[in-house]
């Protein structure tokens, strides 16, 4: 009998750890907040508001890292009354997550076109001024940010791309409508209702063995390479993806795949980035790069690698005119998909 009730008491244990686990509870918590509007009209009177301005987000700088200040709903009904606007903008903003004591977070955008706005925009430098901060753009800002804020702001900044980019209906051309949340919107004539959607796009580390393979488009920062990198094509799984753009960009044929992580990379305009290692076929290493798609392209070995992963930036030009060959920053996830393969070739390589 003592032994049943002890059976019982852990089952009794282990269910109320499940239904009170923060993250469970916080999970619930923000999918009610995207399905009942009435929830999220609640939240939003105790909630924070992250700013932006044409999909730049409002950043005060502190010992060389930017921080995102957060405003109350007071304190942007104060600042929509001054400035003339009617506070019924509030209602272009969108849910981008919450604090484990169920502190709702939410984006608006100040430049971006408003039914609710008496001009198309307020005007930057005088809501900075205002703000105490300034409007930068996420790509350049991100790599300064804390790593919960650059998640914040990465998402904040996809679905305000997202709503602006799908405010009417592909089938009967009429004005749709998001719910306060800013999960869906839907259109009023016919029901069809919208979800923001993100691009899923392969980043692959291929290697020969002892070497790995970077490359480099010229729109990247003089000296970086990275990981090769393409969107999906309909129809295509993530395997044949890695298959065909491995193909395409440098000419080589992949033997084998392993996945390592995905994360969300805010640009162009929201993608899923799925990270893989990648070999290629023994004794076929030669690259035949495709200049529509690489400025460049290099076979790399550990120990390049592991100096390039050690340096930190600014990266100036050197005395022959040449850059340092470096890496995408920690947040990336290609750099990351890099320092693993780099640590694993260090493993391999200690005596047994």
């Amino acid at each position: 009998m003592s032994l049943y009730h002890g059976i019982a008491c852990r089952r009794k244990f282990f269910w109320c750890y499940r239904l009170l686990s923060t993250y469970v509870t916080k999970t619930r918590y923000l999918f009610e907040l995207k399905e009942d509007d009435d929830s999220c009209k609640k939240a939003q009177q105790t909630g924070a508001f992250y700013l932006f301005h044409s999909l730049a987000p409002l950043l005060q700088t502190s010992a060389h890292q930017y921080l995102a200040p957060r405003h109350s709903l007071l304190e942007l009904e104060r600042l929509l009354g001054k400035f003339g606007q009617d506070a019924r903008r509030i209602e272009d903003s969108v849910l981008i997550g919450c604090s484990e004591q169920q502190e709702a977070w939410f984006a608006l955008d100040l430049g971006l076109d408003s039914s609710f706005s008496l001009s198309a925009s307020l005007h930057k430098p005088e809501m900075e001024t205002e703000l105490k901060g300034s409007f930068i753009e996420l790509r350049k800002a991100l790599f300064q940010l804390n790593a919960r804020d650059a998640s914040l702001l990465s998402t904040a900044q996809a679905l305000l791309r997202w709503h602006d980019a799908h405010q009417f209906c592909s089938r009967s051309g009429q004005p749709t409508k998001k719910n306060v949340a800013g999960s869906k919107r839907v259109c009023p004539s016919n029901n069809i209702i919208y979800y923001p959607q993100m691009a899923p796009v392969v980043i692959t580390l291929v290697s020969d063995g002892t070497r790995c393979l970077l490359a480099r488009q010229s729109s990247f920062p003089k000296g970086m390479y990275s990981a090769l990198a393409g969107f999906c094509d309909i129809g295509e799984s993530v395997e044949e993806t890695i298959h065909r753009e491995v193909a395409e960009e440098v000419g080589l044929e992949v033997e084998s795949l392993q996945y390592y992580a995905s994360q969300h990379w805010p640009f162009p305009s929201g993608s899923l980035m799925i990270a893989c290692h990648a070999t290629v076929k023994p004794g076929q290493t030669e690259i035949q790069v495709n200049l529509r798609e690489l400025e460049t392209a290099a076979w790399f070995s550990h120990d390049e690698v592991a100096t390039a992963l050690k340096r930190k930036g600014p990266y100036t030009q050197q005395q022959n005119g040449t850059f340092p060959f470096w890496l995408p920053p920690k947040l990336a996830i290609s750099h990351q998909l890099i320092k693993e393969w780099v640590e694993k070739q260090t493993c391999s390589s200690l005596p047994a």
